[in-house]
C-alpha cells in the first residue's frame, strides 16, 4: 500500500462529485440548526411579553418585565441544556453511531418545543417553572444536533467542497432567525388587528388582551414542525462510511451503503477488510498520551477560540435592544400595547437577520474552500476586534444622535464578520481535523466550550454593562462598568480570539483521514500484518 493511501470507498465519497444526496444531507442535518436559532430567536420576544402578561404591576409607569433571576432563568436554562447534550450526545455519537442518536435529538427538539407552548399554570412562577424545565430539555435536544449533523456532514462530503457543506449546514440558522421573525410579524399582525388595544400609556391593564397569552404559545410551539418534517429523512439516512469502516470496523457494509448512495461501483478490499475487523488498531482514546502529543493543540485551539468567539457573540446581543431603540425602529415600551411590543421587535430583528446575519453565513459558504478555514477565521476575528475598539474608544462620540446610524453600521458589520469569520469557522474545524472513533466527542467538547462562552456573554456582561451610578442601571440590577468598558473588553477577548486561532491547523483540501493521520496509521498497520 502506497503511504498515505486510503480507503477505495472513502476516497470515492473524497471525490465524488457535488450530487443531490449532497443537497439532501445539508438540508437534513440544517434542520437541527434552524429549529435552534427560531427558538432562541423567539425566546427573546416572548420574554417580553411574558414580562407583560405575568409581570404587570398596577400604576407603573412602564410595562411589566421579567425579574433579573426570571429572564436569566428563561433564557439561561436553555444555554445549560444545549451545553449538557453537546457532551452526552458527542459522546454517544463515537459510541453508538451517528446515525442511531441522530433522530433521537430531532425528537426531543419536536417534543419539548410543543410542550414549552404548552407551560401550564396561571400564577407566574407555575409558568415559569414548567418552561423553564422544558427549555433545559429543549436544550439538551438542540445540543445533540451540533456534533451529530457536523460529523455527519464532513464524513458525507467530498474533499473539495466539504468547508461549504459543513457552513451550509450551520448557516441553516439564519433562515431560523428569518423565518422566527416573518413568524412573529404574522402572528402578532393578525393578532393585533383582531383583539385591538390600547397602547400602555393610555391604558395599562387593557394594553395586554388576554389573547396574548396564545400568541407566545403559538410562537414556540410553531418550532417542532421543522424538526418533525425531517425526522423521516433522518431515519432514512444511511450510517456514514467513515464511522462504519473506522469505528465499527465494518468496510463491507460501508462499501455497501455508498454504492446505493453513490451510485457506483466500489471495491472492498478484502485485505484491509479482514485487517481492520481482526485488529483492534493502535487505538488511542481521548485521556491517552499518544491523543496528547497529537491533537491536544488542536483541542485547545478548537475550544478556546469558541469559547472566546462566544463570549463576545452573546455580549454583542444585549445592545440589540439599545441600539434598536436608538435610531427609532422600537419605541418606548409605553407607547405600545403588548402584541405591538412583539411586532416592532421581530420587524427590528429580522431586518438585522436578512442584510447582516445570513449574507455572513454565505459568504463563508460561499468563499471557505477558496481562502481556507484559518484565513476566515483570522479575518473575522480581527475586524471584529477593529470594530469594537472603533465603537468603544470614542463611545461618547456615537451616543451623539447625529451619528447614531454609522454606530448601527458599524455594530451590524461585527455581526456580518463574526458569521464571515468565528462564528462559522469555530463549527466547521471540529468536524474535520480529529480522528472517526474522536470526531464527534470532540466536536461536543468545543461546542459545549462555545456554550460555556455564551452563558458568560449572556449573563456575566447583562450585569457588567450596567451603567456604574446604581440609580441609573436597570431594574433589580448592581451597578456595572458601564456599556464602553464593557465594549473594550468584548474587544480584548475578540483579540484573544485572533491570538488562539493560530493554535488550529488549516484542513482545506485534505482528506479527513490525512488531516487525522488515520490512513497512515491503515496502512502501516496493513503492511505489518502482511510483512
Amino acid at each position: 500500500m502506497a503511504p498515505g493511501e486510503n480507503l477505495q470507498v472513502l476516497n470515492a465519497l473524497d471525490v465524488a462529485k457535488t450530487q443531490w444526496y449532497h443537497f439532501t444531507a445539508i438540508i437534513v442535518a440544517g434542520m437541527g440548526f434552524f429549529t435552534d436559532a427560531y427558538d432562541l430567536f423567539c425566546i427573546s420576544l416572548v420574554t417580553k411579553l411574558l414580562g407583560r402578561i405575568y409581570y404587570h404591576v398596577d400604576g407603573a409607569e412602564k410595562p411589566g418585565t421579567l425579574p433579573p433571576n426570571v429572564s436569566a432563568a428563561v433564557n439561561g436554562v436553555a444555554f445549560c441544556g444545549t451545553l449538557s447534550g453537546q457532551l452526552f450526545f458527542g459522546w454517544l455519537g463515537d459510541k453508538l453511531g451517528r446515525k442511531k442518536v441522530y433522530g433521537m435529538t430531532l425528537m426531543i427538539m419536536a417534543i419539548c418545543s410543543i410542550a414549552s407552548g404548552l407551560s401550564f399554570g396561571k400564577d407566574p412562577k407555575t409558568v415559569m417553572a414548567t418552561l423553564c424545565f422544558f427549555r433545559f430539555w429543549l436544550g439538551f435536544g438542540i445540543g445533540g444536533d451540533y456534533p451529530l449533523s457536523a460529523t455527519i456532514m464532513s464524513e458525507y462530503a467530498n474533499k473539495k467542497t466539504r468547508g461549504a457543506f459543513i457552513a451550509a449546514v450551520f448557516a441553516m440558522q439564519g433562515f431560523g432567525i428569518l423565518a422566527g421573525g416573518v413568524l412573529a410579524i404574522i402572528i402578532s399582525a393578525f393578532f393585533d388587528a383582531r383583539f385591538r388595544a390600547p397602547a400602555y400609556e393610555l391604558n395599562p391593564v387593557a394594553s395586554t388582551v388576554p389573547q396574548a397569552d396564545y400568541a407566545w404559545r403559538i410562537i414556540l410551539m410553531v418550532g417542532a414542525l421543522p424538526a418533525l418534517l425531517t425526522y423521516y429523512w433522518r431515519m432514512k439516512m444511511p450510517e456514514t462510511a467513515r464511522y462504519t469502516a473506522l469505528v465499527a470496523k465494518n468496510v463491507e457494509k460501508a462499501v455497501k451503503d455508498m454504492s446505493k448512495v453513490l451510485q457506483a461501483d466500489i471495491e472492498a478490499e478484502q485485505q484491509k477488510v479482514e485487517h481492520i475487523s481482526k485488529e483492534p488498531g493502535k487505538s488511542f482514546g481521548l485521556f491517552s498520551k499518544e491523543f496528547l502529543c497529537r491533537h491536544g493543540i488542536h483541542l485547545l485551539g478548537t475550544t478556546s477560540t469558541w469559547f472566546l468567539l462566544d463570549i463576545a457573540f452573546y455580549s454583542q446581543n444585549l445592545f440589540q435592544k439599545d441600539i434598536f431603540s436608538a435610531v427609532g425602529w422600537i419605541p418606548p415600551a409605553q407607547t405600545m400595547n403588548a402584541i405591538e411590543e412583539v411586532y416592532k421587535i421581530a420587524r427590528a430583528q429580522t431586518l438585522i437577520a436578512i442584510f447582516s446575519t445570513i449574507p455572513g453565513y454565505w459568504f463563508t459558504v460561499a468563499l471557505i474552500d477558496r481562502m481556507g478555514r484559518f484565513s476566515i477565521q483570522l479575518l473575522g476575528f480581527s475586524m471584529m476586534t477593529i470594530f469594537m475598539f472603533a465603537l468603544a474608544i470614542p463611545y461618547e462620540h456615537w451616543t451623539h444622535k447625529d451619528h447614531r446610524i454609522g454606530f448601527v453600521v458599524m455594530y451590524s458589520l461585527t455581526f456580518f464578520f463574526a458569521n464571515f469569520g468565528p462564528n462559522s469557522t469555530t463549527f466547521v474545524v471540529p468536524a474535520e481535523i480529529f480522528p472517526a472513533r474522536l470526531r464527534s466527542t470532540c466536536h461536543g467538547i468545543s461546542a459545549a466550550s462555545g456554550k460555556l462562552g455564551a452563558i458568560v456573554g449572556a449573563f456575566g456582561f447583562l450585569y457588567l454593562a450596567q451603567n456604574k451610578d446604581k440609580a441609573k442601571a436597570d431594574a433589580g440590577y448592581p451597578a456595572g462598568i458601564g456599556v464602553k468598558n464593557a465594549l473594550l473588553v468584548i474587544g480584548f477577548i475578540n483579540l484573544a480570539g485572533t491570538l488562539c486561532t493560530f493554535l488550529v491547523p488549516e484542513s482545506k483540501g485534505k482528506s479527513l483521514e490525512e488531516i487525522s493521520g488515520e490512513n497512515e496509521d491503515i496502512n502501516a498497520n496493513t503492511n505489518e500484518a502482511g510483512s
